[in-house]
């Protein structure tokens, strides 16, 4: 932190998490140490890679004002990461009631005789946070306790035992509590009442199914039997005309 006599900065540093092909942006937080208005203005090294908002303003007094830095995006990386950016803050004290609009050139130069503060801030690229680390598929650490679903739509009663028993093992106590022991037959009673409706469901669907195709067969021989009944009646009436 900038502790002059004006203006508080922090932080000194901005720090970008560097990625390609991204905008990346900080914060700086200006505070207002006296009990007048404050002009400040930042300028950058290099002015075409970033964006500063608000790039001059008023800070009023005993209070903050935040100043967003943002990086535009960058087709290739620094080498060894190392940036030589670098951002000036001034800042002067102006008349009270003072805005965005009054804040000219003139009250930043030094020449003229304004007394003003001036603050040099560093550039740091960063590495960008790493994404949680993916767990193998069927570890039982970092297993749902959620069985996958068969194509009839009913749970599969192997997932469903090792699900249950990862949630148990997740949660019981080194102790071996009592109340772990419990939870863990309770799973263990609503695994085998699953299996066993899972198993009841799928005989089910297989004698619906067999009975369904038994039905369709019986009608269409019947069909056959009354086409051919009919065409001998016709048959019959026709010779005795």
């Amino acid at each position: 932190m900038s502790t002059g006599e004006l203006l508080s900065i922090e932080p000194l540093e901005l720090k970008f998490p560097f990625e390609l092909k991204k905008q990346i942006s900080c914060s700086l937080q200006l505070s207002n140490k006296t009990d007048n208005y404050v002009a400040f203005k930042v300028k950058t090294t290099n002015p075409k890679k970033y964006c500063v908002r608000p790039n001059a303003g008023i800070v009023l007094p005993r209070s903050t004002c935040d100043v967003i830095v943002t990086m535009q995006a960058q087709k290739e990386a620094p080498a060894e990461m190392q940036c030589k950016d670098k951002f000036l803050l001034q800042s002067v004290r102006t008349h009270d009631g003072a805005t965005a609009k009054d804040i000219n050139a003139e009250m930043f130069n030094k020449e003229a005789g304004h007394q003003v503060e001036e603050c040099k801030l560093r550039v740091l690229y960063v590495s960008p946070p790493q994404p949680p680390s993916p767990v193998p598929e069927g570890s039982e650490e970092g297993s749902s306790p959620r069985g996958s679903v068969s194509d009839n739509g009913i749970a599969n009663g192997a997932e469903f035992s090792n699900a249950s028993r990862a949630f148990a093992e997740r949660f019981e106590p080194q102790d071996k509590s009592s109340e772990a022991k419990a939870l863990i037959l309770k799973l263990t009673d609503e695994k085998n009442s699953a299996i066993q409706q899972n198993t009841k469901l799928r005989q089910e669907l297989e004698l619906l199914k067999r009975e369904g195709s038994k039905n369709r067969a019986g009608v269409s021989f019947m069909f056959v039997i009354f086409v051919g009944l009919l065409g001998i009646i016709l048959g019959y009436l026709m010779k005795k005309s």
